[in-house]
């Protein structure tokens, strides 16, 4: 096998054994919160998923610096407009289906939810922490995400699960 040949199997087998990210928020400070976690998946191949559009030229940046990355924006949707919330759960459905993501990690609310709750069903990896701005309770997503997190974290020592029952996310610091 020539050099050149031998480089070409190295380049193939490092993306192709190269981890896929999906990084997924909801806009303003779950999206900066998320951003802030770039640092943990600088070896991989990261696909970030949003409710704003206008974030895209963050990424593109990433892309102009050489990492393989890529941008997806969703409908925003809360609890209270159900259809919308249909509409953004398919829609993520369809981005994990596109991306077949290793490991599904959010900072929050509803797209996160989703995301890590069908990631789950699709056998992925699953990473979860809380938004800081949950200062004295659970997020409501945060709370109902312990059954399909592999990695449950909140940024509050006092939400931890060092609590009496034992039961919660656990503590490991802050985002910001």
């Amino acid at each position: 096998m020539g050099k050149t040949a031998g480089m070409d199997y190295a380049v193939k087998n490092e993306v192709r054994y190269r981890k896929t990210v999906l990084a997924v928020a909801s806009g303003g400070g779950h999206w900066v919160q998320l951003r802030r976690l770039r640092p943990a998946w600088r070896e991989c191949h990261v696909y970030y998923v949003t409710t704003t559009e206008s974030r895209r030229p963050e990424i593109e940046d990433e892309q102009r610096e050489g990492r393989r990355v890529g941008f997806y924006s969703v409908v925003e949707a809360s609890r209270w407009d159900k259809v919308k919330l249909i509409l953004q759960s398919l829609q993520i459905a369809s981005i994990l289906l596109r991306v077949r993501p290793d490991v599904v990690i959010s900072t929050g609310a509803a797209p996160g939810f989703f995301a890590l709750r069908l990631a789950k069903w699709m056998g992925r990896r699953t990473v979860w922490v809380d938004s800081i701005a949950n200062a004295e309770e659970l997020s409501l997503s945060g709370a109902r995400v312990e059954n399909c997190a592999d990695l449950w974290l909140t940024q509050w020592k006092h939400l931890s699960c060092s609590g009496d029952q034992g039961k919660g996310p656990e503590y490991k610091g802050t985002v910001i």
